[in-house]
């Protein structure tokens, strides 16, 4: 059984802030999958179209594609709920989106770049939270996920209400089970962080793996010394990723309809030496892959 190959792409602004940098290391490092977020600190979410359009043609013109919209989506607290406070990366104030509706802005951007991804998160964690609590809103980007042809993307983050790997199987269960009997919408998936959840000590399990693993077509990857609780360029922490990444692709070309092709996406989380991380996890990520079998492209 072959496993299917990685697509390499980056995270820019965790290579630096200017789009300059970000188009000079890609040419530096053989990349040529820039996902997008920010651009000199502001993020894609808060620009408008126009503005938009601008990075899009330079990235364009450098033959650099991007594959997803690396967007705060839902990265706020929810309507009617506080939050368990925290520190939050990449903050986003919804009233900062040049529209009144921020879901609809977030895949137009999408859309602008060639986007074939958008990443979205699940509110900031509150007491009490269900996974129930999110069906509606999930139905309305899944609405939406439809109509722009975009897959969208549910990142487990630790801020968040859908923190862990566990979290993120509990969510899709329950969607499932809000769906039944109508089959789960093709482009709703699983954005799986290993890191994330070795981070929170809620390494994934088997059973986990096996129930997400069909739906994966994205995963972000980062590296965690979890004696010093920080993260570190991929291949320098204590997640075993030559495990986990078998793990997951070997669940993934057991599925029913196997995927030849899986985004891997460098999520560097390093910002006092972006550019020299990322460049550190980009030869990790093909160091481990080789030493696994698995091809990147």
């Amino acid at each position: 059984m072959s496993l299917p190959r990685l697509a390499l792409a980056v995270i820019g602004d965790e290579i630096g802030p200017s789009l300059d940098e970000m188009i000079s290391f890609c040419s530096e490092h053989e990349v040529r999958r820039l996902d997008m977020r920010t651009v000199d600190g502001k993020n894609l979410l808060g620009l408008s179209l126009e503005e938009g359009s601008a990075i899009a043609r330079r990235l364009e013109k450098e033959g650099l594609s991007v594959p997803t919209f690396v967007s705060p989506l839902l990265k706020w607290a929810a309507p009617g709920k506080g939050t368990e406070g925290g520190k939050v990366d990449f903050a986003f104030d919804p009233s900062e989106c040049p529209t009144d509706d921020p879901l609809v802005h977030a895949f137009d951007m999408a859309t602008v770049f060639g986007a074939e991804k958008i990443r979205v998160f699940s509110h900031l964690r509150y007491p009490g939270y269900k996974p129930t609590d999110l069906i509606g809103r999930f139905e309305r980007l899944s609405d939406l996920g439809l109509t722009y042809s975009i897959a969208v993307e549910i990142e487990n983050e630790p801020v968040c209400n859908i923190g862990s790997i566990t979290d993120l199987a509990d969510f899709f269960t329950a969607f499932g089970e809000a769906m039944d009997p109508n089959p789960m919408p093709p482009h709703l998936k699983p954005l799986i962080d290993i890191s994330n959840a070795w981070s929170i000590g809620k390494p994934p399990t088997d059973a986990e793996i096996s129930q997400l693993a069909p739906l994966v077509d994205l995963i972000h990857l980062k590296d965690r010394d979890t004696t010093a609780k920080r993260t570190v360029p991929l291949g320098d922490g204590d997640v075993p990723w030559a495990m986990e990444l078998t793990r997951l692709l070997t669940a993934a070309a057991g599925a029913p309809h196997p995927v030849r092709e899986i985004y891997a996406s460098i999520e560097t989380h390093c910002p006092q030496d972006g550019r020299n991380a990322t460049a550190r996890s980009v030869a990790g990520l093909r160091r481990i892959a080789a030493e696994i079998g698995v091809e990147v492209v």
